[in-house]
């Protein structure tokens, strides 16, 4: 009689009103709310992908110190000894080069993180329904971790060099939301790219050596001829990367208001645009993984 039931059930034409169709939302209000629904999904992927990175290395978190500490000696070689670029303030060359590496690596992890965190999901999407944007957004707490370890490294160098930061540090939060958005409206983009073409994965790294040499990182900015400053400033980690100098070295580091101001903008644009790709093409996530 279940058997005869069920076959009646199936052959009827009000099949319809038993489908289900998933799909993310399109107001923004009930996309937010959506996202605090999920906010334990979220926390979860991000402590996850913390225990991961740092399982069975040898070093563990010491290689968010070994990475910046290296760069920071090629930098303060090349740029410092061979170059001998100019600095800016009374600073160590080490120190000056080492508040730079901070936000960049910072961004550059962000972004790579970010890139890559829908193909590592691939299984997850495949088979149960959750906002797609956690997975991306999730993965830069793990960079926040060791932006906070370099962090501290740079305060070990400061004792080491006998340099008072300025007052202004207490401002670095204002530099470091933009630096945030930069890196996540990048990797938004690149994860729904990646999604369809895996390839893309293997730009990443050129963009982001490509990103450093272009950006103020071994070199001050002052540097760039005056004409140029606001062409040059287009590059959102220019300002990010300024501020981080002026919050430490203070008003012996010279902070470009325009440059500031068109890093903050060019930001919230590529935020937006990779938020607005990354929503509109995640429908397809589970066709393509």
């Amino acid at each position: 009689m279940f058997r005869t039931k069920v076959k009646q059930l199936l052959s009827s034409s009000k099949l319809g009103e038993f489908d289900l169709v998933i799909e993310p939302n399109k107001t923004t209000g009930d996309f937010i709310l959506e996202l605090l629904k999920f906010r334990e999904l979220f926390f979860f992927l991000a402590w996850k992908d913390i225990l991961v990175r740092y399982k069975q290395t040898v070093v563990g978190a010491a290689w968010s110190i070994i990475r910046p500490l290296l760069s920071m000696v090629v930098f303060t070689v090349i740029f410092g000894r061979v170059a001998k670029l100019p600095t800016e303030g009374t600073a160590p060359y080490p120190i000056m080069v080492f508040s730079a590496l901070l936000p960049w690596q910072y961004f550059a992890n962000s972004m790579q993180q970010s890139a890559d965190s829908v193909q590592r999901a691939s299984g997850m999407i495949s088979k149960i329904y959750f906002p797609r944007l956690i997975l991306p957004t999730s993965a830069v707490l793990v960079c926040v971790v060791d932006f906070l370890i370099s962090f501290a490294m740079l305060c070990v160098l400061m004792v080491i060099y006998k340099f008072v930061p300025s007052p202004y540090i207490v401002l670095l939060p204002v530099f470091f939301i933009p630096a945030t958005m930069t890196a996540l409206g990048v990797g938004y983009w690149f994860a729904a790219v990646g999604v369809r073409y895996r390839d893309f994965r293997h730009i990443m790294p050129f963009i982001v050596q490509f990103g450093m040499y272009v950006s103020p990182v071994g070199f001050s900015s002052s540097v760039i001829p005056e004409r140029w400053r606001l062409i040059y400033s287009l590059n959102p980690m220019v300002g990010v990367i300024d501020g981080f100098r002026w919050c430490i070295q203070g008003t012996e580091v010279s902070l470009y208001p325009p440059a500031f101001a068109i890093s903050i903008i060019t930001s919230l644009v590529i935020f937006w645009y990779g938020l607005r790709f990354f929503r509109k093409t995640e429908k397809s996530f589970a066709d393509f993984i």
